[in-house]
């Protein structure tokens, strides 16, 4: 359940205590679990977002930030202060060592983190269209694997990344940090099995959109640069391990393979979906000429 500030959670009240973190108190905990625990990030709605680059980026975009973590006693950017303008989210002072311990290992004490608002995983969220072009990760392990792809697809194009089965969590913070911000810039949806994106795929062509499932497999039926990636598609990595599911393979109206050479036997399942990305926007404005 989101935690926005129309309808707090409970748990995470803190409006009668002062708005500042001195000592490893409940409410540093809580920001402690939210980087390390999924279950916790779920049951609250939140997740840290950090860096200059993801929290412009998801203030830009709309997204909700329960609170703003700044370090106390320390004069802000005029970056930082902008944010804090922007917002209607709590400012909290936090005792830099603190806030330390929340950043990037590493990295030293960040001048900003914000606490911000997961958004629901509802397909509504992804418009589809003629023009539509979309890339689904099934069960991936790696929360690096997970933004990287979503990177890959914000910076060629895509309409919508979809994250299917049991996966990595698309708000861990490994993939809120390998997206570079672009978890921000399009929609990104979990959804719980191949037939709740092959239900929502049959809904789309009842509505007239031609909309094919393309999945990849070193064994696939036609090399990516000999086949059509025009028109409404939807691509389909599989496990970084497994490759395509069984059902996902039933479901794909072709399967199509990355032509590679050299010793490696196969590519990173980010890296060929970045690969199929590249090559599907290649195709798309080539047409387009």
């Amino acid at each position: 359940m989101s935690c926005e500030r129309a309808g707090r959670c409970p748990a995470l009240d803190w409006k009668a205590e002062p708005l500042k973190v001195t000592v490893r108190n409940a409410r540093f905990q809580q920001w402690e679990a939210l980087l390390a625990n999924r279950n916790k990030r779920q049951r609250a709605g939140l997740f840290l977002i950090q860096g200059v680059r993801p929290i412009s980026l998801a203030a830009a975009n709309g997204w909700r930030f329960e609170s703003l973590l700044r370090p106390d006693g320390k004069q802000l950017s005029e970056w930082a202060r902008g944010i804090i303008a922007g917002s209607d989210a709590d400012v909290i002072d936090v005792a830099p060592e603190l806030l330390a311990e929340l950043g990037e290992r590493g990295s030293g004490e960040p001048e900003l983190i914000a606490v911000g608002v997961t958004r629901p995983d509802d397909f509504d969220r992804i418009a589809c269209g003629p023009d539509f072009f979309g890339i689904v990760f099934d069960r991936p392990v790696s929360p690096g694997n997970v933004g990287t792809l979503i990177r890959s697809a914000d910076a060629f194009g895509a309409s919508a990344v979809v994250v299917s089965g049991h996966a990595a969590d698309i708000y861990d913070p490994k993939a809120v940090r390998a997206s570079t911000g672009s978890l921000f810039g399009l929609p990104v949806v979990r959804a719980r099995s191949t037939g709740e994106v092959a239900s929502w795929v049959r809904d789309r062509q009842r509505a007239g959109i031609a909309l094919r499932i393309v999945g990849t497999d070193e064994h696939g039926t036609a090399d990516i640069a000999d086949y059509d990636l025009t028109g409404p598609l939807l691509i389909v990595i599989g496990n970084e391990t497994t490759g395509l599911s069984a059902g996902w393979r039933e479901v794909c109206d072709d399967i199509v393979r990355i032509p590679i050479g050299g010793g490696a036997s196969s590519l990173n399942a980010a890296t060929a979906g970045s690969v199929l990305l590249y090559e599907a926007a290649r195709q798309r404005r080539a047409a387009q000429r």
